[in-house]
């Protein structure tokens, strides 16, 4: 199901010069983000902080809200794939294991030199602040992630830092973190790209923290996508 907002300007204009000079060498429009986590990570309130309004529902009780995958177009230059979240059930999660896989190899013929090539450009793994689910995590690094697309395409952020530390250093008054949440939530960044390391074999860029629910360094995560947008359309693997 593809769904087209009215948006802001906020994320359409936002590095406009340095998105159209990657798209065009890399020669695609738009460019497609897989986004990808647990269930509770928060996808479907980064994508409506991206768009700065409800794309996609967001859950308050105990079922996931993301069962199907979505794509919505940000703008001309970003299409994103919202995916449903690992840490449903073993059934569930492997009808959403095997959903991702095949969002992965969908593949489109490129006109120029009528050549098969992947959908999907980047994917982006979002990690829960808490970290209460990383065995969660891994598995869909491991099962789904890393096998079926190029491991510099992947991307890793951290959302909920208003949890981190229990919710202690967060101002509620500035909706940010304090200077100790700050330092944690660096060593936190690092100790995830070791920990990924360690249990797939890849090794990410640092990840960036953030949080969805009180739009704080959201704009981090979007330059993440931006300074990694790959040269080349992407090859099946």
């Amino acid at each position: 199901m593809a769904v087209k907002s009215n948006l802001s300007d906020r994320y359409i204009s936002y590095r406009k010069d340095t998105i159209e000079s990657k798209l065009d060498t890399m020669g695609v429009y738009p460019l497609d983000v897989m986004v990808a986590g647990v269930t509770g990570a928060g996808k479907s309130t980064t994508l409506n902080t991206f768009f700065q309004k409800a794309v996609a529902k967001v859950g308050d009780g105990v079922d996931p809200e993301t069962m199907n995958i979505n794509s919505y177009k940000l703008s001309d230059h970003f299409r994103i794939w919202d995916t449903p979240g690992l840490g449903d059930g073993v059934i569930r999660d492997q009808q959403h294991k095997k959903s991702m896989i095949d969002l992965l190899y969908r593949k489109y013929r490129y006109h120029r030199d009528n050549k098969e090539y992947a959908l999907i450009d980047m994917c982006l793994v979002i990690i829960e602040g808490s970290n209460r689910d990383m065995g969660t995590t891994y598995t869909l690094l491991n099962d789904v992630i890393v096998p079926n697309i190029q491991s510099n395409r992947i991307l890793v952020a951290i959302n909920q830092a208003d949890v981190a530390m229990k919710g202690r250093h967060w101002n509620s008054y500035t909706s940010s973190p304090d200077n100790v949440l700050l330092s944690y939530l660096n060593e936190q960044a690092l100790s995830v790209k070791s920990r990924v390391k360690e249990a797939t074999g890849v090794n990410i860029k640092k990840p960036i923290c953030y949080s969805a629910k009180y739009d704080w360094n959201v704009d981090a995560v979007f330059d993440m996508i931006i300074d990694n947008i790959p040269s080349k359309r992407r090859a099946f693997i």
